[in-house]
């Protein structure tokens, strides 16, 4: 059976007509002849929503009993059952209820797909997972309900519901999207148009990044190595030398012309394992191209122009920025260099060639390291001075041989020197050895002189394949040794890398593996002189250093213990480079956490003023109602109708003083002002005095106190108000058939008050959520207050030394445990 296709209406944010657009397509479906079937649509009152369902065959939900409510769910067997060609699920990020058969809606999803059954619903951006933690940056709200990203890749369609912020806003304050109550907190909250465009970039960039996917895909299934120019995309060739910076600011530029441009710099490695680019400049110049928007890469090859050009076609680059070859005119006859050669095969994709200062300017001369060792070298020479006399006179005392046959074994002689010393002792015995060929062996004997052409000939090809031998026993030692470095470089480099990887702090597990490498006494990192990290005694000025390296023009590395060789200072500079990494990251880490606790005020104050801004108002409104009506002359009221008005105005002023209360005392115990008097209290004269505050539904809770309970210490008033908060939070919850309890036990040297409702309860995952300031789970409504009282009662009982904990009411419900210490001693 093939698996059905999905298909997704994205939205930046609610309202934007993802429901609708869905519906539409599912009514095209429909008179196609396509068997369409509505599983799951949620209206939310939208009364054009509902009317799209109305010519739709709707499978009925099925209801879930869930801590004593009922909830319902979309029927998935039923759907099985009912087996259409296509099913529409709305809302796919959605959290099924807790013994449903599976957690999340997308798994129900994915069933029906596996049924054949194509299926349409419907995300919106801020329930990606990968988006999640952006969202809440940007809107200060936690989606609590996410999707994975995979599941939404993998969708045959996407389809963006766009909606510009201004037009949504417009919607919202018609009424088309929420209740008339809902409106003001919305728009000053979720709905500000910088948040609503924030959200539209993420969908649009979001978007974009699959319809890349399915490009790249495409173009991979049919084989398609041309540029597209879907968008541009700069690749920037280093070669590790000092004109990559102008390079890569360079391609930045370019890159900057275009919105949405791609910046990427790529490095080609030999592929024969020997050291190449200094790594301490190619680590500097990946935090350029990172600081500058871009992404660093590093390909293998051995033939770099063709390396080059691949690395450009496998990820679509439409323009290359390359340096101006920086070899001598000389160098350039003999070869065209990597720049002419890449324009030449580069097919559509654009070539830069940026001078700079090097340009054609020649590549300094650089010294080689010998390839083998000072003791190699003169065993070599005085094997070339000791065995070049002694083959001569061994010659001369044995049987005559041709000048072939002595051209030979001198041959021989000069490669066992190169074998042993190398170069120079073979250059040495090549050209003592061609001087003794002429004198002893080259008639006229005795001098140095030639006299038959065929000796010349003889002798010259002598001296060229022993100096030919010679570099080659040369060269393969220098690249063996240079491989060895190479290697031992990468696996030093490695080791840093790992060590870093595993430590908690970064910067500091740098610093001591470069000690323990080089066995050094200190290493410290300078920034503008002053010492920002060491390992070892700090060293703070340049004279008292072995080695100073220079990373930037803040930034200087000074080490102490012993000087290093040129090669390991190649790897000291890449240490410095990331080193320098590490320390701003550390220090932007540090930032980012002095700045968290002010964003969060920031938030609070703005979750704050969305809130009050509604709840301040309804009391104030029905208030000035009552009194503006009694103080009327064109209505005369009678005395019933009198006292309901002052009872309606007494009851929203005490919900004001209620709510002002709790508004300053959470700001006072965020600024750490707020004062205890703590005393020693009997919870029976306590909990009477907060029932009476909650006027005739105080009077419905059951209270259960023993008289022998110890007095608990507390301040009366804070507690009253702790009181006060978790009943009215039980009285709101609990069916009237089963009103809230109070009960009271001691445990130690402690007093436990338990407020137990029978309401619908909370799930365990999410008890610490009802702490937040501004939460009120499974409460929709925005007219029974900003939700401060349960984040108020803890912070008040923690104030006085005690703990409020949330817990599972048997039969179903919530139970608020308050434990205060006793005033009694132990």
């Amino acid at each position: 059976m093939a698996r059905g296709e999905l298909r997704i209406f994205l939205g930046a944010a609610p309202g934007v007509g993802k429901t609708y657009t869905m519906l539409e397509e599912a009514h095209r479906r429909a008179e196609r002849g396509t068997d369409v079937v509505v599983a799951l649509v949620e209206t939310h009152g939208r009364k054009h929503t509902q009317a799209m369902i109305a010519d739709l065959d709707v499978v009925p939900r099925r209801t879930v009993e869930y801590r004593g409510a009922e909830f319902t769910e979309m029927d998935l067997d039923a759907v099985l059952a009912r087996r259409p060609e296509l099913a529409v699920v709305d809302e796919l990020a959605h959290t099924n209820v807790p013994g449903s058969k599976h957690a999340k809606r997308w798994q129900d999803v994915d069933v029906l797909l596996d049924a054949g059954i194509d299926v349409l619903t419907t995300v919106n951006i801020q329930h990606l997972e990968s988006l999640n933690d952006v969202v809440a940056q940007i809107t200060g709200a936690q989606q609590r309900e996410t999707v994975p990203d995979a599941v939404v890749r993998a969708a045959e369609q996407v389809e963006l519901v766009d909606m510009t912020p201004e037009a949504l806003r417009r919607r919202m304050a018609h009424g088309n999207i929420y209740q008339p109550e809902k409106i003001d907190a919305a728009l000053g909250n979720y709905f500000r148009t910088g948040n609503l465009t924030a959200l539209r970039e993420l969908a649009l960039l979001w978007l974009a990044d699959k319809v890349e996917q399915q490009l790249d895909k495409y173009r991979a299934d049919n084989r398609i190595s041309a540029t597209w120019e879907t968008r541009e995309r700069i690749v920037v060739a280093l070669t590790g030398g000092p004109e990559g910076d102008t390079l890569i600011r360079r391609a930045a530029r370019i890159a900057a012309r275009d919105k949405g441009a791609d910046l990427m710099a790529v490095h080609v490695t030999r592929n024969d394992g020997l050291a190449g680019a200094d790594p301490a400049v190619l680590a500097r110049q990946r935090v350029l191209v990172e600081s500058l928007g871009g992404t660093y890469h590093q390909v293998v090859g051995a033939d770099v122009p063709r390396a080059l050009l691949d690395f450009a076609g496998a990820v679509n680059a439409t323009q290359i920025v390359l340096g101006a070859s920086s070899r001598g005119k000389l160098a350039q006859l003999f070869s065209a260099g990597v720049g002419v050669t890449t324009t030449a095969m580069s097919g559509s994709i654009d070539v830069h060639l940026v001078t700079h200062e090097r340009a054609a300017q020649g590549r300094r001369a650089r010294r080689l390291p010998a390839a083998l060792s000072r003791r190699r070298r003169i065993a070599g020479l005085l094997t070339a001075l000791l065995g070049l006399p002694a083959l001569t006179a061994l010659l001369e005392v044995g049987p005559s041989l041709s000048l072939i046959n002595d051209i030979l074994l001198f041959l021989a002689a000069v490669i066992g020197v190169a074998l042993i010393g190398g170069l120079w002792p073979a250059l040495f015995a090549a050209v003592a050895g061609s001087l003794l060929l002429n004198w002893f062996f080259t008639p006229p004997f005795g001098r140095f002189t030639i006299a038959e052409g065929d000796n010349l000939l003889a002798l010259a090809i002598f001296v060229v394949v022993a100096l030919a031998v010679s570099w080659v026993v040369d060269t393969a030692a220098r690249k063996t040794r240079q491989a060895a470095a190479a290697s031992a470089d990468a696996q030093t480099l490695a080791t840093v890398a790992g060590s870093v990887l595993r430590g908690e702090r970064p910067l500091m597990a740098l610093l001591e593996r470069l000690r323990e490498t080089f066995t050094l006494d200190s290493v410290t990192l300078l920034d503008h002189g002053t010492v920002a990290a060491h390992v070892g005694e700090a060293c703070t000025v340049a004279r008292d250093a072995d080695v100073e390296v220079k990373v930037d023009d803040d930034m200087t590395m000074l080490l102490r213990g012993r000087p290093l060789e040129a090669s390991d200072r190649r790897i000291v500079e890449a240490f410095a480079a990331q080193a320098t990494v590490a320390l701003r990251q550390e220090r932007l880490a540090a930032e980012a956490a002095a700045a968290k606790p002010l964003a969060e005020a920031d938030r609070m104050r703005t979750a704050l003023l969305a809130a009050v801004s509604h709840d301040l108002r309804t009391p104030l409104a029905s208030a000035k109602a009552a009194v503006a009506s009694l103080r009327s002359e064109e209505v005369d009221f009678g005395e019933e109708d009198r006292r309901e008005l002052l009872a309606t105005a007494d009851e929203s002023l005490d919900r004001l003083v209620r709510l002002v209360t709790n508004l300053l005392d959470m700001s006072r115990l965020q600024a750490g002002a707020l004062g205890v008097n703590a005393v020693d209290l009997g919870a029976e004269d306590a909990v009477p005095r907060a029932l009476d505050e909650l006027g005739p539904d105080g009077r419905k809770v059951a209270v259960h106190i023993p008289d022998d309970l110890p007095p608990v210490r507390a301040d009366p008033g804070l507690l009253e108000q702790i009181l006060i908060n978790l009943v009215a939070n039980a009285l709101r919850y609990s069916p009237p058939a089963q009103p809230p309890a109070i009960t009271a036990s001691t445990l130690a040297n402690t007093l436990e008050l338990r407020i137990i409702d029978h309401g619908p309860g909370i799930p365990e995952d999410r008890w610490d959520d009802v702490f937040l300031p501004f939460q009120r789970l499974g409460d929709r409504d925005n007219h029974t207050g900003v939700g401060l009282g349960l984040a108020l009662s803890r912070g008040l009982t923690e104030a006085m030394g005690g703990t409020l904990v949330p817990d599972h009411t048997p039969g179903g419900g919530l139970t608020m445990i308050l434990t205060l210490p006793t005033g009694r001693t132990a």
